[in-house]
């Protein structure tokens, strides 16, 4: 019963539970004992709460996610536990409220079973950069699960959790969840608030589910969206029942494949796999047609000056004086503050760091930030004209399979180019899902992305839908 209670959508657990044929506190034991197997191969969470979570399931008493064990990434806020970022910085930092998707899941009868791994403040693509160490994938424990949000990832593909919560900056969910295998949805922006978020770059960043099944993702979606007073950026949107409107055929849905995506190295077996799946997705009816969105290939240059900046700022207010590390022995204010982020921050949040300051100096604001906030208002524009033509938009998620541990930690321009396929839709504020579309000669998982016009979450989950139905792809799951 054990293995089918870890391989069940969490639609179908929370059916089980309320028909009561198993409790909550089942439900939690197994998916504990399930931590307690594959944890120290994969080291998915920071911080565990299987004890809490057990005391929780025995309160429970119904809502939407009834009963269902989820994993939160480890820079959303939950009320009483730790909340690290990744970072030495918040080592010990408590979090004094919750955020506001944490509130809602809770609300709906979720139970948070750990906070997850990731790359420091959320920055980079492999999870290597976590000052807890790596995460690993659980299809090849010597490559990296992707990132930032790689524990969140890594949890759902191991069956550690049903479900979990990350956040995406410009690729977050999606990078990782083509690396390990699994469904993860970045939505328009707005659609989910930001509140206890702790911020990267606060105009691209949003949260977003993971999960096995589409229809899980669309539940957990309908229970973290919807406007917040809390949240200036979080827009006032109906919320849709997205598990049933997701329930729709795909024939007569017009896709385009940018041509751009075949000039970004696209490695032959991921070619060979996105094709294929073309042509399936042609069979059940989708037309297919090339676009051109000539702004593409500026995507990563202007993100990394407009992320980096606003990095830079956000990450101003870790100084030592209100909350975090501070560091032991200074000898004035000014080397307390260099000392303490000297030793707090990880070098790739120091890089980027130093980017952005250097791309706000005087002299410089006009010619890198300005300039890149310019191309991004064409770029999306791109998107805008292009949706004219077609419903929704697919390209491969990464254009190489996942990566071995250090591949590319000596030379971070390769690092920044596995989410040359994601970062365009944080820059046009658009909605993407990545799904799995087929395993390696290796065994190793690759995703595809579909991308939707603004507020369309809907279209682009019955695409995935609708692929799981003839793919069965939940029934790839990783030997532990």
């Amino acid at each position: 019963m054990a293995n089918e209670i870890i391989k069940l959508s969490a639609v179908r657990l929370r059916e089980e539970i309320e028909k009561g044929n198993i409790s909550p506190t089942e439900v939690v034991e197994t998916f504990a004992k399930r931590i307690q197997q594959v944890e120290g191969k994969i080291k998915a969470f920071v911080t565990l709460t299987v004890e809490q979570a057990y005391e929780n399931a025995k309160k429970v008493k119904g809502g939407k996610l009834f009963g269902i064990p989820i994993a939160v990434k480890d820079n959303i806020l939950t009320y009483g536990v730790k909340t690290t970022c990744g970072s030495k910085m918040l080592e010990n930092f408590i979090a004094p409220y919750d955020a506001t998707v944490s509130e809602r899941i809770k609300k709906e009868g979720a139970i948070i079973i750990g906070k997850t791994n990731m790359d420091e403040f959320a920055m980079g693509s492999s999870t290597e950069f976590s000052a807890f160490g790596p995460t690993k994938n659980p299809w090849d424990l010597e490559r990296v699960p992707g990132g930032s949000s790689g524990g969140s990832a890594a949890a759902v593909a191991s069956l550690m959790s049903p479900l979990s919560l990350g956040s995406d900056t410009g690729g977050s969910i999606r990078q990782p969840a083509a690396f390990c295998g699994v469904i993860g949805l970045k939505p328009t922006y707005g659609r989910v608030s930001r509140y206890g978020l702790v911020a990267f770059a606060s105009s691209l960043d949003q949260i977003g589910p993971f999960g096995r099944y589409t229809e899980d993702v669309a539940l957990l979606l309908e229970v973290i969206s919807g406007k917040d007073p809390k949240d200036s950026t979080c827009a006032d949107k109906p919320v849709l029942n997205f598990v049933e409107e997701i329930k729709k055929p795909i024939k007569g849905l017009k896709a385009g494949i940018p041509k751009e995506i075949f000039e970004f190295g696209l490695s032959n077996e991921v070619k060979e796999i996105f094709e294929n799946w073309i042509e399936k997705l042609k069979a059940e009816g989708i037309e297919i047609k090339t676009i051109e969105i000539p702004m593409l290939k500026y995507a990563i240059p202007i993100y990394y000056v407009i992320a980096t900046s606003e990095a830079s700022s956000n990450l101003a207010r870790y100084d030592g004086v209100r909350y975090g590390y501070r560091t032991s022995k200074y000898k004035d204010l000014t080397e307390m503050y260099t000392k303490t982020r000297d030793e707090g921050f990880g070098p790739e949040v120091k890089r980027r760091i130093m980017l952005g300051t250097f791309a706000l100096s005087t002299g410089y604001y006009d010619a890198y930030y300005l300039k890149a906030k310019k191309i991004q208002r064409l770029l999306y524009e791109d998107f805008a004209r292009v949706f004219k033509e077609v419903d929704i938009i697919i390209t491969p998620t990464t254009p190489t399979p996942a990566f071995k541990f250090g591949e590319k930690m000596s030379n971070p321009i390769d690092m920044y180019l596995s989410d040359i396929f994601t970062v365009s839709v944080n820059l046009a504020g658009l909605p993407a899902v990545s799904v799995p579309i087929g395993l390696t000669a290796n065994n190793l998982p690759v995703g595809g992305q579909v991308i939707g016009r603004p507020w369309d979450e809907t279209t682009i989950l019955t695409v995935s839908y609708n692929w799981e139905r003839i793919s069965q792809f939940p029934d790839w799951v990783p030997d532990l």
